[in-house]
This record gives structure tokens, sequence and C-alpha cells, in this order.
């Protein structure tokens, strides 16, 4: 029997800076398993805009899933239909490769929040299926696992991007968001800290040496 999952998010963000910041959503501290993203068909059609993208993904597969899976690359395809006059934002996703052995499709729906107009809601549903005889129920039961992990993952890695675009929308951000944010802009910062407390360790065992020796 096929998974199916369904979740709401809201964004403190305007349904104009989601639709903004969703072509931008990559890189983030999330994001390290996409591993490229292009292109292949942007159509303005009836002034709604339609897009075909390819991306390019890995995941860590289990030992038991390496049986079936001989590599952690997989094809994604993302279709998109931008609706600016109605706004609304809709997003097709599903894997090209290995489609017997675990299927997902998503769909995203971005809209203005019903109850915040300068907010915008995300509802976002999804199935998982298997046609691996014998083993169909435990993979759609670890598919549909390792997609709630990755959903929200998905959201604070938007949120990230959000905050990057539009800093001066709000004045905090939650911790999730914070954390992820400090992580990912203070990387090179870090390594200059660790080369310069090693550099400062090399001096004082140095001096210490040369004390050692008076």
């Amino acid at each position: 029997m096929v998974k199916f999952y369904e979740t709401k998010t809201t964004f403190d963000y305007t349904w104009d800076q989601v639709a903004q910041g969703f072509w931008q959503r990559y890189p983030n501290p999330e994001s390290t398993h996409v591993l490229s993203e292009d292109t292949v068909y942007r159509q303005i059609k009836e002034g709604k805009l339609y897009s075909k993208r390819l991306l390019t993904k890995t995941n860590k597969l289990p030992k038991w899933g390496e049986k079936f899976i001989s590599t952690k690359i997989v094809k994604i395809l993302e279709e998109s239909v931008v609706d600016p006059k109605n706004k609304v934002l809709i997003t097709y996703t599903k894997n090209l490769g290995f489609q017997s052995i675990m299927s997902v499709s998503e769909k995203v729906v971005y809209k203005i929040s019903e109850e915040n107009p300068n907010k915008t809601m995300a509802i976002r549903t999804a199935t998982i299926d298997s046609q691996v005889f014998g083993f169909a129920k435990a993979i759609q039961a670890f598919g549909l696992e390792r997609f709630k992990k990755n959903c929200n993952k998905a959201v604070n890695g938007f949120n990230f991007v959000l905050h990057s675009m539009f800093p001066h929308q709000h004045k905090h951000t939650d911790s999730i968001t914070y954390a992820n944010t400090v992580t990912f802009r203070s990387n090179k910062e870090k390594l200059k800290d660790a080369a310069k407390k090693a550099t400062n360790l090399a001096k004082s065992k140095t001096h210490f040496a040369k004390v050692e020796n008076i």
C-alpha cells in the first residue's frame, strides 16, 4: 500500500519574497546532498511561468539499501508553475532513477496565508511507493521517515536563504535557523581561528622553550 504524507509550513515572508527565494534555495546549510541543478525548460504561457529543472542529489544508503541500489546518486525532476496574478507557486518533484525500488512523488503549493497576508503557507503532499517483492512495506516505511527528515531540512534551508535575502524582514529568527546561519557563514572564520590558535600555541611553546633554556 502506497504511503501518503502531508504537512503544512508557514514562512514568515510574503509570497513575492518566497517566490523570489525559491530559485535561490541552493546552496544552503541543509543542502549539502544537492550536487547540481540545471534548468532544462522554461516558458511563459498565459502569464504563468513553467519550468523544469534537473537536480542531482545524493543520499546515504542504509546497509540493506546497498543490496538494491549500486549508487548513492539520483536524478530528480522538478517541475513548477508560477502564477504571479493569483500568487500561487506549485512544484512537482519525482525521482527518475530506481523507481521500481522506491518512487517518491512530491507536490508543494505555496500561497498567501489565510491568517496573515504577509506570510506564506506551503502545503506539501507526497506519496512513497516500492515494487520490491517482499520488501515493499519496509522500503516504504523507510522512505517515509527519510522524507519527513528531509522536509525539516528543506524548511530550515529555505528559511536560511530567505533570511539571507531579506535580513531586515524580522528582528530575530528561530534558534534552528539562527544556528544554521552561524554555522554556514562562519566556516571560514572557524578555520582562521583554528589557524590563529595553532600559531599562537606554537609561539607560546617556542617562548617557553626559550625561557627553560635560559
